[in-house]
């Protein structure tokens, strides 16, 4: 199985953007959808497919957070 995962924009040049995963840094295709430095952005295979507001992405977040958690709980 596959997740998008939320990040943030920190450079962009040409369709190909710079994406921090909380301190992960990984270079994601840009060409799908318009985004700009500082957009928070759904990441899946390597390729943005969608923007979205802080509160989603935070609330993404913490949800991934929280099942990270139990994994390694459990």
């Amino acid at each position: 199985m596959c997740v998008a995962l939320p990040g943030k924009v920190i450079k962009m040049e040409g369709t190909k953007a710079t994406v921090d995963f909380s301190g992960n840094i990984v270079t994601a295709e840009a060409g799908l959808v318009d985004v700009k430095v500082g957009d928070r952005v759904l990441v899946h295979a390597g390729c943005i497919i969608q923007t979205m507001d802080d509160s989603m992405a935070d609330e993404l977040e913490e949800m991934f957070k929280e099942i990270e958690d139990i994994g390694v709980g459990g």
